[in-house]
């Protein structure tokens, strides 16, 4: 969608990859200035002592403001001001950057470094790079980042940055990201504002901190002693950016009372930026009335028209100044043949309003928990669409449906997504929160948490087993829902050598040393049946001798057991995606043994989820059959020893073994 958050977390990690890429640019000369000594504000920040809370780290920053000044348009100009202390090797990474576009000027951009042993270096037109964006491969942007790497940057050095730019003439938030992945000692924020304009403020993940009126309608912000959000060691965590501290303030048509009033301004800016593109055209209208002819009812009709936009347009990203946020016409995505997301959804809107269906314009962001609803924001990263259910459909292939504040309701579909079928929806957009863009009626709305049987997989494996515990046999597996959808993309996405070497890899996990024999991929032109994979492997060893007996793991492949630990928690437990996973093995014992002990049934059920499993023997069979039933996508800290339960118990269970004795 072109609304993105570029965290500083996303940012370091990529920035020396693209330094290697990137180019001296000489013409931006003008707006570097030449030779001045280090400013004395930075002077100042670098006699603050390194805090005995930051020796850990790889850097610390001792500074930051952000001063938005703000004129009678509403247009805005920032300086921004950072001063870092470089404290390990890791830390030398630094740098001075400022993101811009199109519609964006830098008036001024200059860093310096002062060193371990107080010598000061300003940077010069030969430490300077500009940078595309190259955070979408499929994509012609026109946003670059202009970077410095100062001088002299080691240990013990402090990197200082200042930058002034003028801002899009369309945007009036300011997204205030004061938590970083190294800490803060002190930032603050100002906003500068014309007389009479109003303003509003919202936080996310951290108690509000109210603004000191520094000037007539000025306001300032100030924070001390901020912690890095350190998540390396945190298993089955949501995002990065939906756990880090953060604070929006709008100057706009959202600076109203109350989270509801803000987000209704947001939902009717969109409605506005994107009013007249999806306007049918002629040739839109003459397609959708031949596609639907004869389709008996609503749900035939909305198949057919999301089918074609999901399967005949192809996925490419244009970002140029307003077109990262706003729509081509639904008549030029049609004769085109290509758009991104919200070009997707404006032709599909468009579509459906041939068929008499009406739908709406749905800002969201496939990290689940970013979009808070406590903290209005016109930052996302995504675009899709609430399709109007008519009052008397009730059909049960339409799962995600949310109830809107005014009792309609509307099912969630996202065209982008070539491979999910309407009706169901991808696991990373579910329980997430998104913005109806309704005009007046828009909304926050809780995208769905589908129901188990929405998503999984049924696999079934027959096997023989050698004396010598050589392992054979075929798995047949189906998969349905976003698990389906998840696999049809790995497809369009490899050639026959990468899906061999995928699929064995995988296997491997559970079976080291496996052969796969050969594989089939069954993919049904209709998204909503199941795709199916089918394989035979062989894997020497896999039952392993003790004396006269024989050890073998009745689980032979698959697992779904996900990353915990027994430390204390408090951030929440993501669990990926509700679903429903049913695993059925038979096993041919060698001949003369018979199954002398098996472990115990397992039986777990708790609210979120269930699990269960059973190892029986019959004659020369040894047969394993388990369950397993998600229904949230995520639990509160709270819920730890919980997840730790139920981790522990399917660990125990996938690592059982049987144990076969000769007669």
């Amino acid at each position: 969608m072109g609304i993105r958050l570029g965290t500083v977390v996303r940012w370091k990690l990529v920035l020396v990859a693209l330094l290697l890429s990137a180019v001296p640019s000489p013409g931006l000369a003008s707006i570097f200035s030449k030779n001045q000594p280090v400013p004395d504000w930075a002077i100042e920040a670098n006699k603050t002592h390194t805090p005995a809370y930051a020796k850990d780290a790889p850097s610390v920053v001792l500074y930051e403001e952000f001063i938005e000044t703000v004129d009678d348009t509403g247009r805005a100009v920032e300086r921004h001001r950072r001063v870092v202390r470089i404290l390990k090797p890791q830390g030398r990474k630094e740098a001075c950057d400022v993101s811009y576009d199109v519609d964006e000027k830098i008036n001024y951009f200059r860093a310096w470094t002062i060193a371990a042993d107080e010598k000061q270096y300003m940077s010069q037109d030969t430490d300077f790079a500009e940078v595309g964006d190259t955070s979408i491969p499929i994509m012609l942007s026109t946003e670059k980042t202009r970077v410095a790497i100062p001088p002299a940057i080691d240990v013990g050095a402090t990197l200082v940055c200042e930058s002034e730019e003028l801002l899009k003439p369309y945007f009036r938030e300011k997204l205030w990201e004061i938590q970083d992945n190294v800490p803060v000692v002190f930032q603050a924020l100002e906003v500068d504002l014309p007389p009479g304009r109003a303003h509003s403020q919202a936080w996310h993940d951290f108690k509000a901190v109210p603004a000191v009126e520094v000037a007539p309608n000025h306001w300032r912000w100030e924070l001390k002693d901020m912690p890095a959000l350190d998540l390396r060691d945190i298993p089955s965590r949501p995002e990065w950016v939906a756990l880090a501290a953060r604070m929006s303030v709008q100057w706009g048509d959202a600076a109203v009372d109350g989270a509801d009033q803000e987000w209704r301004a947001i939902g009717q800016w969109f409605t506005t930026l994107e009013a007249d593109r999806p306007t049918p055209t002629p040739e839109i209208t003459t397609y959708v009335q031949t596609l639907i002819a004869g389709a008996p009812d609503f749900y035939t009709r909305l198949d057919r028209i999301t089918d074609a936009v999901q399967k005949n347009i192809r996925y490419f990203v244009v970002m140029r100044g307003i077109g990262g946020h706003q729509a081509n016409h639904a008549g030029d995505i049609f004769r085109n043949r290509y758009g991104d997301c919200k070009d997707k959804t404006t032709l599909l809107i468009s579509m459906l309003r041939v068929a008499g269906i009406n739908a709406y314009y749905v800002p969201v962001d496939d990290r689940r928990g970013f979009v808070d609803p406590n903290d209005p924001s016109m930052f996302g990263d995504h675009m899709i669409t609430a399709i109007e259910i008519p009052a008397d459909v009730n059909d049960p292939r339409l799962m995600a449906v949310v109830k809107g504040t005014d009792g309609k309701r509307y099912l969630i579909f996202d065209p982008t997504d070539e491979r999910t079928p309407v009706g169901n929806l991808r696991s990373d957009l579910q329980g997430s929160y998104g913005t109806l863009a309704a005009g007046a009626a828009s909304q926050i709305i809780q995208l769905p948490i589908l129901p188990p049987n929405a998503n999984g997989t049924v696999r079934k494996g027959e096997f023989t087993l050698a004396p010598d515990g050589t392992l054979t046999g075929m798995v047949d597996t189906t998969h349905s829902g976003p698990e389906g959808a998840d696999m049809r993309m790995i497809l369009k996405y490899s050639d026959e050598k990468e899906r061999r070497e995928s699929l064995e890899t995988a296997i491997s996990h559970d079976v080291p040393g496996v052969v796969l024999n050969s594989f089939q991929y069954v993919q049904p032109t209709e998204l909503d049946k199941p795709l199916e994979v089918h394989y035979k492997l062989t894997a020497s060893q896999y039952a392993h001798q003790a004396g006269t007996l024989l050890l073998v793991r009745p689980r032979v492949v698959g697992s779904h057991a996900i990353p915990f630990n027994d430390k204390p928690r408090a951030v929440p437990i993501d669990l990926n995606a509700t679903g429903q996973w049913h695993d059925s093995f038979d096993i041919t014992l060698p001949p003369g043994y018979v199954v002398d002990e098996t472990p115990d049934p397992v039986n777990l059920d708790l609210d979120f989820a269930s699990y269960h499993s059973n190892i029986t023997a019959k004659g020369d069979q040894l047969h394993y059959e388990r369950e397993f039933i998600v229904r949230q996508v995520e639990l509160p800290a709270s819920r730890a020893a919980d997840f730790r339960k139920l981790e522990s118990t399917i660990l125990m269970d996938e690592k059982g073994t049987a144990v076969l004795k000769k007669q």
